[in-house]
C-alpha cells in the first residue's frame, strides 16, 4: 500500500496541506513539528513523488453564479473498453462536467455537472450528452443543498489502522 511508504511526517504535511494549501512553509514545518528547509524538501519529495497532484482555490459556486448542481448517472450501451475509455475522453472536452467516475453495479458513469443555471444543464444534456455515441440512459438528479463537501482524505482513519498494524 503506497501510504505505509510515508511517515507520520510526511502524513501530517499533506493534512495539514489538504487543509489550507496556502500556508507558508514556516507555518507547516511549526504545524508538523519539524524546521523549515527538510520540511520544504518533503513537500518537493511529496509533489514529484505525485502525492501532491497540484494546489486550487476552493471557490464558492453559488457566489460566481453557477446555481445548478446536478449528478447524472449514464448507462452505456457497450461497456468494452475502447467504449468506456472514448466516454471518459469525451467527459473530459465538457466544462460543465466537473467530476466523472466509472462505477460498478446499475450505472456505468456518475457525472458531477454545474451550470449557471437549469436552462444551461438542459442544453448540454440535450445537446451533449444524450447524443454522444453509446450513451444509452441518463438520469439526473439536482442537488438541492451540499451538507458536506471536504477535500481529500480522511488522515485521520488512515493513521488509527496503522498504529494497529503496528
Amino acid at each position: 500500500m503506497a501510504s505505509t511508504r510515508l511517515d507520520p511526517i510526511d502524513r501530517k504535511i499533506l493534512a495539514e496541506l489538504q487543509d489550507d494549501g496556502r500556508m507558508t512553509n514556516v507555518e507547516l514545518a511549526k504545524r508538523v513539528g519539524i524546521s523549515a528547509p527538510p520540511c520544504l524538501r518533503r513537500v518537493r519529495t511529496l509533489e514529484e513523488s505525485g502525492y501532491i497532484k497540484g494546489y486550487h482555490a476552493d471557490v464558492d459556486i453559488h457566489e460566481l453564479g453557477f446555481e445548478v448542481q446536478v449528478f447524472a448517472m449514464v448507462g452505456l450501451a457497450s461497456q468494452a473498453e475502447v467504449d468506456l475509455s472514448a466516454f471518459e475522453d469525451q467527459c473530459r472536452t465538457w466544462p460543465l462536467v466537473r467530476e466523472c467516475h466509472m462505477l460498478n453495479g446499475e450505472v456505468d458513469f456518475i457525472l458531477k455537472c454545474v451550470a449557471p443555471d437549469l436552462s444551461t444543464f438542459q442544453s448540454f444534456l440535450t445537446g451533449e450528452l444524450l447524443t454522444t455515441p453509446n450513451v444509452a440512459s441518463v438520469k439526473t438528479s439536482l442537488v438541492i443543498r451540499n451538507a458536506k463537501d471536504a477535500p481529500g482524505v480522511p488522515f485521520d482513519v488512515l493513521e488509527d489502522r496503522l498504529s494497529r498494524e503496528a
